[in-house]
């Protein structure tokens, strides 16, 4: 070899090194220093997680064992496919949302209602409460604008400095798409309190929620808050928000019960006996969301298919069944209208009552009239 062309080739290759090594030292001080990764558990609560029967080997676990990585194979698939160029993955134009005013919330104490913002996120008013429910109302789903799709439709129903006081919030896991810290940092003071899986409190201590306002439950265990029941039930998924802290916080399902509804909000989950083992214990209910989106074959055992959310609503016996988890953000390769198109494919060969409604529109659990469910509203630009 040319001394010349040896001398350009170690040239080449150290400029690489050196380019690399910058990159990593980029994103070992933003997952370092950036806010968004939240906190870690201190001594004494990992001690306490530790009587868990979900807590092992210093994670937490599904009931079942569960497959979580993929190979290098199936990785380089996925990258490949989620930012390979594909049809209908996002809609072609903005969605729109029904707009509901602060006035409407704030004196509002009425029969139950609910208002969907898209994909998991719900403000439920319940028995004179106002709850909200796994509260992303950030238009990215990452720890930075520039990691992830945006939302598909570029405003909410209300947007939180609209919103009135909420008298408690409700977190399934902590993952972006349901712990997202511009959200809690905008809504800690004007939340009365916070309850969550274990372990998910550390992440709302190092972004200052204050410790008297954030309650931990471990699966099956209940709780009052004022004149409603509270249970944290189980759901088979995973959590982390960084580099290393996989399972490192527990997942869950919820159950809300008042005197007059019963109502079951799955998180994320994939198909397992948990929905039968929740339906039998806390059953019927009035009215399920559960989940219907961001599924691959190559991960499940962490997402359900369309299908299987048809089954789990019959499996938890739920009068009227809502799929949740789509309509906002792309977070699978399927196309965006997927999830619900086979949903209400298989609800129907099911018998199964549902309801697809328009991001915004308000939900009452009882209400027979379906006039306000129009299931292909999202095949039209409105």
């Amino acid at each position: 070899m040319k001394p010349k062309l040896l001398k350009f080739l170690k040239r080449m290759v150290l400029s690489i090194v050196i380019v690399v090594a910058a990159i990593a030292l980029v994103v070992v001080l933003f997952v370092q220093f950036s806010p968004q990764f939240g906190g870690k558990a201190s001594k004494e609560a990992i001690e306490s997680y530790k009587t868990s029967k979900n807590y092992k080997d210093g994670v937490f676990k599904n009931a079942k064992d569960v497959k979580l990585d993929m190979s290098l194979k199936d990785m380089g698939k996925a990258l490949m496919s989620f930012f390979k160029s594909q049809p209908n993955t996002k809609p072609e134009h903005d969605l729109t949302s029904v707009k509901i005013d602060s006035l409407n919330i704030a004196n509002y104490n009425g029969d139950t209602r609910l208002v969907w913002f898209g994909h998991s996120t719900f403000l439920l008013q319940i028995q004179g409460k106002t709850i909200l429910i796994d509260p992303m109302l950030s238009s990215v789903p990452a720890p930075h604008p520039t990691l992830g799709s945006k939302r598909f439709s570029q405003e909410l129903p209300i947007t939180i400095e609209q919103l009135p006081k909420i008298d408690a919030v409700l977190i399934s896991h902590d993952h972006y798409d349901h712990l997202d810290y511009e959200s809690i940092k905008a809504l800690k003071d004007k939340v009365d309190h916070f309850y969550m899986p274990l372990g998910v409190s550390a992440h709302l201590l190092e972004w200052n929620v204050d410790k008297s306002k954030i309650t931990e439950l471990d699966w099956w265990e209940e709780i009052t808050f004022n004149d409603l029941k509270l249970v944290c039930t189980p759901a088979q998924h995973f959590s982390g928000r960084g580099l290393s802290d996989r399972a490192k916080t527990l997942w869950s399902s919820w159950v809300i019960q008042s005197k007059n509804d019963n109502i079951f909000f799955s998180g994320d989950s994939g198909y397992a006996n948990h929905f039968k083992e929740i339906g039998e214990k806390y059953g019927p209910f009035d009215f399920a969301m559960i989940e219907c989106g961001q599924y691959n074959e190559m991960w499940p055992d962490i997402h359900m298919f369309p299908e299987e959310t048809v089954q789990a609503g019959l499996d938890v016996n739920a009068k009227k069944v809502m799929p949740i988890h789509w309509g906002a953000f792309k977070l699978a390769m399927h196309t965006w209208t997927d999830p619900v198109e086979r949903f209400i494919i298989s609800a129907e060969q099911s018998k199964l009552n549902f309801i697809v409604p328009k991001i915004g529109r308000v939900i009452y659990t009882k209400n027979t009239d379906t006039s306000a469910n129009k299931p292909f509203w999202f095949q039209v630009n409105q």
